[in-house]
């Protein structure tokens, strides 16, 4: 597996481990804490008219707190500009109102976050911007899927919930050549496994919800661009639209970050384990892991990706209630939406986070379960996913 986006000289002469602990969080000037603090506050006293400390005049368009974690999350992605919002998707809604226009169009996953769908179909096309669907995993199917009018190409590499592969530097190839940008989100990957940025990518989309909180008691969303023009316009919109990530978030959010590569190392390693009983088991029809062998995407996630990640999905027989009943029996991994967090999840996505694509191209199989793995003792998982399987 690649492990060039890992390399010292990607962080400014130092190894990620240290830029996750460093980067950002400076010591506080005042009592030498080792922390930066939680500004919780509104707004900041001028020195005169117009004389602004550091900047800061009012939270909405600065935060101290907040400028600390989009530093850090800057240079986790090897990006010029860092932007954390109140959700990953304020950041997506964000990006797309900077880069799209009336009769733009985008070249969108036929394997995508429901939410990502949800916001292209329910939202930003009642404003005139055009989209169609393609099997990102193949760069010819993105090529073809292109018209005169496409601005961005949308990649989520491993997606969700399939855990598909995009190679992204076929597909930013791809988009250069259109005159396209390419948004990859980040989210089950996290910036210690994949560097999009180094790969071709104009802007990395992450749901800081997930790995980069790392425990399930935070909300946010992050852009990172490469190009500081870009950056610019978009802290622009993010001020004039205002869904910012409030101080408290911003401070867990750099709290989890910390501890980011050792999970991740945790989660995939778990996850390993997960994958290969869930192969063996005569209940389960297909697994979804990029790390099998048998993947269609294995090759070009090891090229990627530094190792494959915490997510699994599986398909059951039996259809869709056999699916249902392993979510409902499973103990230790809790039935719950979202990811990312050091206790392991399951659920159904087409009840679940997938609803919203029912009836579309990207509709999911019905028999289709997805694990968040955590960091639990992978024994105690085994065995619960066993007994849920029955």
């Amino acid at each position: 597996m690649s492990d060039t986006h890992n390399s010292q000289n990607a962080h400014g002469g130092h190894g990620f481990e240290t830029v996750a602990i460093h980067a950002g969080n400076t010591a506080d000037p005042l009592t030498g804490a080792v922390v930066p603090p939680i500004y919780q506050v509104s707004t900041y006293k001028q020195d005169g008219v117009g004389g602004l400390r550091g900047g800061y005049e009012y939270s909405r368009s600065a935060n101290p707190t907040r400028t600390a974690l989009e530093e850090n999350l800057a240079a986790l992605e090897g990006g010029r500009q860092g932007l954390a919002f109140a959700s990953g998707l304020a950041a997506e809604d964000c990006l797309l109102r900077t880069l799209l226009s009336p009769g733009d169009h985008v070249v969108i996953p036929n394997d995508a976050y429901g939410g990502t769908f949800r916001l292209f179909a329910k939202v930003v096309s009642r404003w005139g911007v055009e989209w169609s669907v393609a099997d990102t995993s193949d760069p010819a199917s993105v090529r073809a899927a292109l018209t005169p009018k496409t601005k961005v190409i949308w990649v989520e590499t491993p997606s969700n919930p399939l855990l598909g592969i995009t190679d992204i530097a076929a597909v930013a190839q791809v988009a250069r050549e259109a005159g396209a940008r390419l948004v990859v989100d980040n989210t089950f990957a996290s910036p210690y496994l994949q560097q999009p940025l180094a790969l071709g990518a104009d802007v990395v989309v992450h749901s800081l919800t997930k790995y980069m909180g790392g425990h399930s008691d935070v909300v946010g969303g992050a852009l990172i661009v490469a190009d500081p023009a870009l950056g610019d316009e978009l802290a622009y919109h993010q001020n004039a639209m205002g869904a910012v990530a409030g101080p408290m978030d911003a401070w867990l959010v750099l709290r989890g970050i910390k501890t980011l590569p050792v999970r991740m190392d945790r989660h995939s390693e778990n996850a390993t384990k997960v994958a290969d009983m869930l192969s063996r088991h005569a209940r389960v029809t297909r697994v979804l892991y990029p790390g099998l062998p048998e993947h269609p995407g294995h090759e070009v996630a090891a090229k990627q990706m530094k190792a494959f990640g915490g997510m699994v999905s599986f398909q059951v027989e039996g259809g869709e209630e056999a699916a249902v009943a392993v979510c409902d029996r499973a103990k230790l991994f809790t039935l719950g939406e979202s990811l990312g967090g050091v206790e392991s999840l399951i659920e159904h996505p087409g009840r679940m986070t997938h609803a919203s694509v029912a009836g579309s191209a990207l509709e999911v199989p019905s028999d289709l379960v997805r694990l968040s793995v955590g960091i639990e003792s992978a024994d105690d998982l085994l065995a619960d996913l066993q007994q849920a399987l029955g």
